[in-house]
Order: C-alpha cells, then sequence, then structure tokens
C-alpha cells in the first residue's frame, strides 16, 4: 500500500469504545493549503466512522460509494467494506482513485484499499495517510503503557505525528463511538 503524502488518520479501539481522529491540514505539493479541513464523517446514522487520506475529490467519491455499500447491506461493516474492496480493485474509474479508507463500527475497525484490501488489525488499531507510522507508533506505545481512554489515544497519537510529519497538523477532530 501507498503512503500519501496527505494526512493522518488515526482509529484506536479499546474496551467498548473506537475512536477515530484525522488532522486538518492540506496541502498541494509542498504548500499548506488549508490546516482545518474534516477528514472523517459519521456514516449510517451515525453508528459508522469513517476516515480518509490521499486526494479530497477521490475519498469524497469513495464516501459516497461506502455509504451506498453500508445502506445495500444494512450497515454490516464487513460486508460494505468487501463489495466496496472488490468495485474499487475491478472498476476502471475506481481503480484510479488515490486514497485509503479508515473505518468502524462498535465491533469492527477495517482498513480498505484500492487493491482490494480489507484489513482488521489484530490490535485495534489503524493508522494511514503520511504521518500513519508515527501516529501507530505511538498509539500502540499509548494502549500499552498508559490508562488513556481511546479518545485520548487517538489524540495524542495524532499530536505526536503533528511534531514529526510536515503533512500533519496539530488542528484534531476525534469523533467516538
Amino acid at each position: 500500500m501507498d503512503t500519501f503524502h496527505a494526512t493522518t488518520v488515526c482509529a484506536v479501539r479499546k474496551g467498548d469504545t473506537v475512536a477515530l481522529g484525522a488532522d486538518g491540514q492540506v496541502t498541494l505539493g509542498n504548500t499548506i493549503m488549508k490546516s482545518t479541513a474534516s477528514k472523517i464523517r459519521r456514516l449510517a446514522d451515525g453508528r459508522v466512522l469513517a476516515g480518509f487520506a490521499g486526494s479530497v475529490s477521490d475519498a469524497i467519491s469513495l464516501f459516497e460509494r461506502f455509504e451506498g455499500k453500508l445502506s445495500q447491506f444494512s450497515s454490516n461493516l464487513s460486508r460494505a467494506a468487501v463489495e466496496l474492496g472488490k468495485e474499487w480493485r475491478t472498476d476502471k474509474y475506481l481503480r484510479n482513485l488515490d486514497a485509503l479508507l479508515a473505518v468502524c463500527d462498535k465491533e469492527q475497525s477495517l482498513l480498505i484499499a484500492g487493491s482490494g484490501e480489507v484489513i482488521e488489525p489484530d490490535d485495534g488499531i489503524i493508522a494511514i495517510g503520511s504521518g500513519g507510522p508515527f501516529a501507530l507508533a505511538a498509539a500502540r506505545a499509548l494502549m500499552h503503557h498508559t490508562p488513556m481512554t481511546a479518545e485520548e489515544i487517538v489524540r495524542e497519537s495524532l499530536l505526536i505525528a503533528a511534531g514529526i510529519c510536515i503533512y500533519t497538523n496539530d488542528h484534531i477532530r476525534v469523533e467516538t463511538l
């Protein structure tokens, strides 16, 4: 999977809570164009959280398609993700989209990629985008060595990534289920 020079999204599942957050920076080449973008959404009447890394227009197309799949499959996250992954991989138009999705409901956290991957992490942590590796390392350390909540871990992991990755800022938005 490609690393996008675009953003950082992090999801953490701890206990009966899942939190998903993202920074707000939008870059064009090496220029910051916006610092307060919202890269996460609530879907399926608020029962699903979704975040994207990659091209904004591509991500919006994917959000719309994924929401359609959720509707088609009665908010079944796994089924909607697999169907989107299959469609994304085989459709000529979708195959060229440059984005990754992190999606979560009360039971699962999944990463969906354009090459057809639908991955559920073993540890309940997903981090994507250019700052993803930094946020992932931070989230794993915080998960195992602090009593922080899922929301606190996501926020702190994104702030750590923002201090390292030039494509990530500290305008953080976090949603929880």
